[in-house]
């Protein structure tokens, strides 16, 4: 069973996301900020991020740079869910490291097969 570490300041969305990803099989933790996230990432290794961009203090644009560019966690997958949906802010969350990047609300079919098929990448670089 994949681990996936949700990243959002947002209980509703936490809870949305959580619910949408236990139905399909993933075990799931959550860090609501992004100063939280990079400690469980270093911690727990999850096989996957889901990252919220908007969050007090470290953005999901800073901890995604700072992940991807640490030999330690670069190779763990992030996809970026925002509200912020302009071509310029997927671009730029790509930039920083990001793997994947979708506009919230997000349709449950597309995040799941984005998720799978990023595992699946990853395992076949193993």
């Amino acid at each position: 069973m994949a681990q996936i570490l949700i990243v959002d300041d947002s209980p509703t969305e936490v809870h949305v996301f959580r619910t949408m990803l236990e139905k399909h099989g993933y075990s799931v933790s959550v860090a609501a900020n992004g100063e939280e996230g990079i400690e469980k990432i270093r911690e727990e290794r999850p096989d996957l991020v889901l990252m919220d961009i908007v969050m007090p203090g470290l953005n999901g644009f800073q901890a995604t740079r700072q992940l991807s560019s640490d030999p330690e966690t670069a190779s763990i997958p992030i996809v970026i869910l925002s509200t912020k949906g302009q071509e310029s802010d997927r671009v730029w969350g790509l930039r920083q490291g990001a793997r994947d990047y979708l506009a919230k609300p997000v349709n449950e079919e597309l995040l799941v097969g984005r998720i799978s098929s990023l595992l699946m990448e990853e395992k076949q670089a193993q």
